[in-house]
C-alpha cells in the first residue's frame, strides 16, 4: 500500500531540490536506473561498476569491470544482466548476481553509446565512433552493421523506439532514419532542418517509456519532440512537423544529455556549459524548473528515474540527487488570505445523534463476504501498457552480506584443524584429502574465463580516441591514457614502479602488463591482472 502511494501524483511531478550525492569513491561518469529504479548503476573512470540500491543509498555491489573508463551502461530487461562500455573499445554483458563477465566485444573504435533491445534480451545496439551502427547478437556473437544514408557521412547514432520494433538512426546532416529490427529495411525517413534549408547534426535520439514520443538534441541548441506514429504514416522522405522545440533562448545553452521523465510528460536536459538541469512541460512546451548544481562543474549524464519524481546527475566525478520533497498532504490548498471557518453542528460531537443508520440488504451481509487476502495485484508503474502482470523472474534487489566487525570462527561447530587431527596413525594421508579438500570448498569454483569476440568493421579507423579522454588532434599527438596503469608490452619505462626481486625467489615477467616482480603473482602489485 505504501509503494503504490509513493508513485501516486500530487500534480506537480518534477523535482524541485537537491538531496545530497552518492559518493562511489572514485570518479563517476555515466550512470543509469534499471527498470524498476531500485538500483542505480555507475560506471568509474577506473573502471569499476558501482551497482547503487537506490532505496537505501547503499552501494549493493561493485564490480571490477574494466581496465579503462566506462563509457556507457545499459540493464537488460530483466536486471539480471548489464551491458557495459570503456574506451578501449570493448564492450562486455556482466552477471549482476554474480558480478562474472559472460562474454567481451572488441571493437576498432571507440563506443560512443550502446542500448539493449527493450524485449530481447539476446540484441545489443552499439553505436562506434567514425562508423555505422552495429546490432549485436549475444547468443551467437555475431552482429549486423546497419544501413546509412550517406557512406561519406559515419557519425551517426541510433536509438531503439520503445518496444524494440524500429531503430532510428540519425547523422551529422540531420537525415533520420527509420529501420526495421528484424530485416534492417528502411521503414520511414525525415530531414531535421532549421528555419531555412540548412540541416542540422543529429547528437542523440531519445524515447520515452510510456507513449510514442521521442525527442532528437541537434547542434542547433533545439531540442524537437516528436510523435513516432505520425513518423511512420509519412513514409520515406516525409515531413513530419515537430509537437514541440525546446531551447534556451536567453543564453543559447548547448544540451549535452536530455531524457524524458518515468511517465513521459517532462523532458529535462543538462547544460553542456555548466551543471544546470532545465525541465519543460511536454504537453505545453513551458519551462517549468531550473535546477542549479555545484557553480564551474561540468555535467556528464542524467537519468530520470522510471517511476518517480528523481533525477539523478553526475558532475565532477559525483552522482547528484534532484527529488520533489512532499511536505503537505495531498489535499492541502493555500490561500491567499484568511477564511472564517464554519462548524458543522455535530462535527465535534462524540457522538453524531442525526446520522441516519445506514440500510442493511442483510444481516450477515458484511460478515459473509469473503476478503482475498492471497491475491497480489500488480503494480501499474511497473508494467507495460501491454503486459497485465509484472515479471516474477525479474531482480528487483541484491543481496546485501552483514558487515560482522569481529567475526567468530566456526562458533558453532569443531574448529577448522579438527578434521586433520582426527586423522589416525595408521591413515596419515586421510587428514591432508580432508583439509585439501576443505581449502578447495573455501576458494570457491573456478570462474570461466569469458569468451572475447573480434568485431570488424571495414574503413572503419583504428586510431580513434574516445571523447571522454579529451585528446584531440591528429593520431601523431601523444594520446593521453586514463584508468588503471597499464605498461606496454617489453618495456619496463612504462611502468614508473620496478619492485625489488625477493631473496632466493625467481623473477618473473608479466605477459600482461610487460613489468618484472618477484613473488608469487602479478595480483601482489597489479590488482587486474589476470
Amino acid at each position: 500500500m505504501n509503494l503504490v502511494l509513493t508513485f501516486e501524483s500530487f500534480g506537480q511531478n518534477y523535482p524541485e531540490e537537491a538531496d545530497g550525492t552518492l559518493d562511489c569513491i572514485s570518479m563517476a561518469l555515466t550512470c543509469t536506473f534499471n527498470r524498476w529504479g531500485t538500483l542505480l548503476a555507475v560506471g568509474c573512470n577506473d573502471g569499476r561498476i558501482v551497482i547503487w540500491d537506490f532505496l537505501t543509498r547503499g552501494i549493493a555491489k561493485i564490480i571490477s569491470a574494466h581496465i579503462h573508463p566506462v563509457c556507457s551502461l545499459c540493464w537488460s530487461r530483466d536486471g539480471h544482466k548489464l551491458v557495459s562500455a570503456s574506451t578501449d573499445n570493448i564492450v562486455s554483458q556482466w552477471d549482476v548476481l554474480t558480478g562474472d563477465c559472460d562474454q567481451r566485444f572488441r571493437f576498432p573504435s571507440p563506443i560512443l553509446k550502446l542500448q539493449c533491445h527493450p524485449r530481447d534480451m539476446d540484441k545489443v545496439l552499439v553505436c562506434p565512433m567514425k562508423s555505422a551502427p552495429v546490432l549485436l547478437t549475444l547468443s551467437d556473437s555475431k552482429h549486423v552493421v546497419l544501413p546509412v544514408d550517406d557512406d561519406s557521412d559515419l557519425n551517426v547514432v541510433a536509438a531503439f523506439d520503445r518496444r524494440g520494433e524500429y531503430i532510428y538512426t540519425g547523422n551529422a546532416k540531420g537525415k533520420i532514419l527509420v529501420l526495421s529490427t528484424d530485416t534492417q529495411e528502411l521503414v520511414a525517413s525525415f530531414r531535421v532542418t532549421t528555419g531555412t534549408s540548412n540541416t542540422t547534426a543529429i547528437k542523440s535520439i531519445e524515447f520515452a517509456r510510456k507513449g510514442s514520443c521521442f525527442l532528437i538534441n541537434t547542434a542547433d541548441r533545439i531540442i524537437r519532440v516528436y510523435d513516432g506514429r505520425e513518423i511512420l504514416t509519412c513514409g520515406r522522405d516525409g515531413e513530419p512537423e515537430p509537437m514541440q522545440k525546446l531551447q534556451d533562448l536567453v543564453n543559447r545553452t548547448p544540451w549535452k544529455r536530455c531524457c524524458f521523465s518515468g511517465d513521459g510528460e517532462y523532458i529535462v536536459a543538462g547544460s553542456a556549459r555548466q551543471h544546470a538541469l532545465y525541465i519543460w512541460e511536454k504537453s505545453i512546451g513551458n519551462l517549468v524548473k531550473i535546477l542549479h548544481g555545484t557553480r564551474g562543474e561540468l555535467l556528464l549524464d542524467v537519468a530520470w528515474h522510471p517511476v518517480r519524481p528523481i533525477i539523478a546527475s553526475i558532475s565532477s566525478g559525483v552522482v547528484s540527487i534532484w527529488l520533489l520533497i512532499l511536505a503537505f498532504a495531498p489535499d492541502f490548498k493555500e490561500l491567499d488570505e484568511n477564511v472564517e471557518y464554519e462548524e458543522r453542528e455535530s462535527e465535534f460531537d462524540i457522538e453524531d445523534e442525526d446520522k441516519s443508520e445506514p440500510e442493511q440488504t442483510g444481516a450477515d451481509a458484511a460478515e459473509d463476504e469473503e476478503v482475498d487476502v492471497t491475491t497480489v495485484d500488480p503494480i501499474v508503474a511497473f508494467c507495460s501498457s501491454d503486459e497485465e502482470m509484472e515479471d516474477c523472474k525479474a531482480l528487483l534487489y541484491l543481496p546485501i552480506a552483514p558487515e560482522v566487525e569481529d567475526p567468530e570462527e566456526n562458533p558453532f561447530g569443531p574448529p577448522p584443524d579438527a578434521s586433520v587431527q582426527a586423522a589416525t596413525p595408521e591413515d596419515p594421508l586421510a587428514g591432508s584429502d580432508k583439509k585439501q579438500r576443505q581449502l578447495s570448498s573455501e576458494g570457491g569454483p573456478t570462474k570461466k574465463k569469458a569468451r572475447t569476440t573480434v568485431i570488424e568493421l571495414q574503413g572503419v579507423p583504428s586510431d580513434e580516441v574516445h571523447p571522454l579522454l579529451g585528446v584531440k588532434g591528429d593520431g601523431k599527438s601523444k594520446k593521453k591514457t586514463a584508468g588503471r596503469p597499464k605498461g606496454s608490452k617489453g618495456k619496463d619505462k612504462d611502468f614508473p614502479f620496478r619492485p625489488k626481486p625477493y631473496k632466493g625467489e625467481r623473477v618473473q615477467k608479466c605477459e600482461r602488463h610487460g613489468f618484472r616482480f618477484g613473488g608469487s603473482t602479478c595480483s601482489d602489485l597489479h590488482r587486474v591482472c589476470l
